[in-house]
């Protein structure tokens, strides 16, 4: 597994054409037995036509691995990143515009005939091309949005019906979800700002896998292919890492991302990757203390010894 800021882009693993792409595997996916056995199941839930919620502190993956379980199913998709603006009308759709029509009837020349139609048009966004198409849906961070925008996929999800407005009496006021549409959700488990509480009815028709960091293999071959440091430096970035983590708690430590930025800046000065070198001391420092917002220069001063402390020890023990 890989850090979500690697997830596969649109642009780099599909041909676009208006919002509906094709996933496929991204060279950079770190695949590894832990990895496998995730996407397995997810395979299996998909398969049997239940939606998935991958779920997770920030740095464990989830975008990563929605867009790699995607690629199996080899089937267009769609893509819907969570934002408190949106509204019902932004996933589903709505009316745009008018379209009018006249006819004109001069069959005899002394009779003259015109008639008028005005029809509203009506324009289908993301949520609602998936559905009807049977497209696979990526809802990333999908708490960001408000409750009341996802309700629409209480009954899309359960009833497998997208109700839609009457639209004048032009239309059934609903559609059949296509059996091939599939849905991957993704959220953060300890975010708290810009996010929403989800209702229970729609967390209740998913199922919901926890992912947690990944094992110390997969951590280095992570690294190792995102920077191309030597697989043995590598190891000692994200031991020291890992370390940090641990002794910070998994909020508030580095997550993968941390080892793969510190081998990336490494890359080219191996020989700074040392204890002695203030270089690598101030490095570590920026990269590893907490961005979210602090605390007291007590929890400060802490964390500071923490990865001092974690730097002293890197070759203390043989990887």
């Amino acid at each position: 597994m890989e850090p979500s800021e690697s997830s596969p882009s649109v642009a780099e693993n599909s041909r676009r054409r208006d919002g509906i792409f094709v996933p496929k595997p991204s060279k950079s996916f770190v695949v590894t037995p832990a990895v496998e056995r995730v996407t397995q199941r997810a395979m299996v839930y998909l398969n049997a036509g239940y939606p998935i919620h991958l779920t997770g502190v920030s740095g464990t993956g989830k975008t990563s691995l929605a867009f790699h379980v995607a690629s199996r199913l080899e089937r267009p998709a769609v893509l819907l990143h969570g934002d408190s603006e949106f509204s019902r009308s932004d996933l589903v759709g709505g009316e745009v515009g008018y379209r009018k029509s006249k006819v004109v009837d001069n069959f005899i020349r002394s009779v003259l005939k015109t008639s008028e139609q005005v029809h509203k048009v009506w324009e289908d966004k993301r949520l609602a091309q998936a559905c009807r198409e049977g497209y696979t849906l990526i809802y990333d961070e999908f708490n960001r949005s408000r409750p009341e925008a996802n309700n629409v996929l209480l009954s899309i999800l359960e009833e497998r019906i997208l109700n839609l407005p009457t639209r004048g009496g032009q239309s059934e006021g609903y559609v059949r979800v296509h059996p091939n549409f599939r849905a991957i959700f993704t959220s953060n488990t300890k975010e708290y700002a810009g996010t929403h509480g989800t209702q229970s009815a729609l967390l209740d028709r998913m199922i919901t896998i926890k992912l947690e960091y990944p094992d110390r293999d997969t951590e280095v071959q992570i690294t190792c292919t995102r920077s191309g440091m030597p697989e043995p430096l590598a190891t000692r970035i994200v031991d020291l890492v890992r370390r940090v983590r641990t002794r910070l708690d998994d909020y508030h430590g580095p997550s993968v991302r941390g080892s793969v930025v510190l081998a990336r800046v490494f890359a080219d000065r191996t020989d700074d990757v040392s204890p002695s070198s203030a270089f690598f001391r101030d490095i570590c420092l920026d990269v590893l203390r907490p961005a979210r917002a602090t605390s007291s220069p007590d929890a400060e001063a802490q964390t500071r010894e923490v990865i001092m402390d974690a730097i002293d020890e890197m070759y203390t023990q043989i990887p």
